[in-house]
């Protein structure tokens, strides 16, 4: 008999890799989304599909109907900046709709409780790689919600997995908002724009690729492992400016990039520790940076949905 996944944002970047999975893994799929930063060409056609936002009044509907063995809760506000500008709807869809997803989950008996959280809950690194035992210091509104959200994750009293990934990107990441930077080059680089970089480029950062994300997310939901906090990462370095390289490569780039100030906040370096993920469940994302973009590429040359 099939499985029934509850998957809040199934039809974000993340979420809707995840239901592609899922579902090739033979799982029933019920998606929840308001699509306010998801889209609807990235639902899965084989996966049911409530247009729901996780604090309405309706959403208890959605777990009457279905019986559901577990519960991936991606739906998140996911701005720093807007956090800052609106602190109050940064904690009611973080917060507070989590708390909503997490109390009808132990009301109708899930068996466990999967949900994303963030590195920025790590701050400013006093080491690196930085593992789950590293102080946590919240640097934006954003940073502190998703910890909140986790400290209501684990005192609800259900069996759960909170991941922390490092800098997910692939297709169907939006260069919009605040977008990651590997889909910031991609969309320029596509349409041949000048790109502009903060700094000198040479900050670094963790690039681990979706399908990779995707892969521990159907890990969590068939081993037996519950109540942890785990880092998702390649637990490699890049620098934006050897990024620049590797993707202008790919797409004949010849442009040369524009070099600004430092933005105010950013994280010179950061890399996370991905030991306990390996520990767990016997696996670290095995798509290496050169092939992820390889994949990325492809997908906008084929002409792939994004």
């Amino acid at each position: 008999m099939k499985q029934n996944i509850l998957l809040t944002g199934g039809a974000g970047f993340i979420g809707s890799h995840t239901a592609d999975l899922l579902i090739k893994n033979g799982y029933n799929v019920v998606i929840v989304d308001n699509l306010s930063s998801g889209s609807d060409c990235n639902i899965n056609k084989n996966a049911k599909f409530y247009n729901l936002d996780i604090n309405s009044p309706d959403f208890e509907k959605v777990f009457k109907e279905n019986k559901f063995d577990y519960v991936l809760h991606f739906a998140a506000q996911p701005g720093v900046s807007f956090s800052t500008e609106n602190p109050a709807q940064d904690a009611t869809e973080n917060i507070i709709g989590t708390i909503n997803v997490l109390k009808h989950s132990k009301q109708y008996g899930i068996k466990k409780f999967i949900t994303i959280s963030t590195a920025a809950v790590y701050g400013l690194p006093e080491y690196l790689p930085v593992d789950e035992n590293h102080k946590l210091t919240c640097l934006s509104f954003y940073g502190l919600s998703k910890l909140t959200m986790e400290k209501y994750t684990q005192m609800f009293g259900i069996d759960y997995i909170i991941f922390r990934f490092a800098n997910v990107y692939g297709p169907r990441q939006s260069s919009y908002g605040e977008a990651g930077v590997v889909a910031i080059f991609n969309d320029k680089m596509r349409n041949n724009e000048v790109i502009t970089i903060n700094g000198d480029g040479e900050q670094t950062r963790d690039f681990v690729y979706v399908e990779d994300v995707a892969k521990v997310c159907l890990l969590a939901i068939q081993s037996d492992v519950k109540n942890e906090i785990i880092n998702v990462s390649t637990n490699k370095a890049v620098s934006v400016n050897e990024l620049f390289k590797i993707m202008g490569e790919k797409y004949n780039y010849t442009k040369a990039p524009i070099y600004t100030e430092e933005r105010y906040g950013d994280i010179k370096h950061s890399t996370l520790d991905n030991t306990k993920c390996r520990k767990l469940f016997d696996f670290v994302p095995k798509t290496s940076l050169e092939d992820g973009l390889s994949k990325l590429v492809e997908s906008y040359k084929v002409g792939l949905k994004k």
